[in-house]
């Protein structure tokens, strides 16, 4: 029997639903690594495996800083996944956080029942 895929929160350790996520997640006891976009880096592959599980335009932060300190023609140049995702390696700020990888799910953005229903249903024990 194998072991179970490990639970990874992908973030930065500044983001506040970063932070909730990881929170939650150690006061329900589930094991997870943390992987830090910044100080650990993100790969095009990583980006596109996700992208293979949820819309590329569910991983891209149209809400912070980050996008909104693109100017107006870099914004208007990300039209697709391969567009968005050399956003998102150039800028890895761009990338809505948490990414949270459980086996073959990838939850994007905090979301605690959506947590619950995936990390806590009978397959996940």
């Amino acid at each position: 029997m194998s072991e179970p895929s490990p639970i990874v929160v992908h973030g930065i350790e500044t983001c506040d639903q970063v932070r909730k996520a990881r929170r939650w997640l150690r006061e329900h006891a589930i094991e997870h690594r943390y992987h830090d976009f910044r100080r650990d880096g993100i790969e095009a592959a990583m980006l596109a495996a996700w992208s293979s599980h949820v819309p590329w335009d569910s991983l891209l932060n149209r809400r912070g800083l980050a996008w909104r300190a693109l100017d107006t023609q870099a914004r208007a140049a990300i039209v697709d996944q391969a567009s968005a995702i050399e956003a998102m390696l150039a800028e890895p700020t761009l990338i809505k956080r948490p990414v949270l990888i459980a086996g073959e799910h990838v939850l994007v953005g905090f979301n605690p029942k959506l947590y619950e229903s995936l990390l806590q249903s009978p397959e996940a024990a």
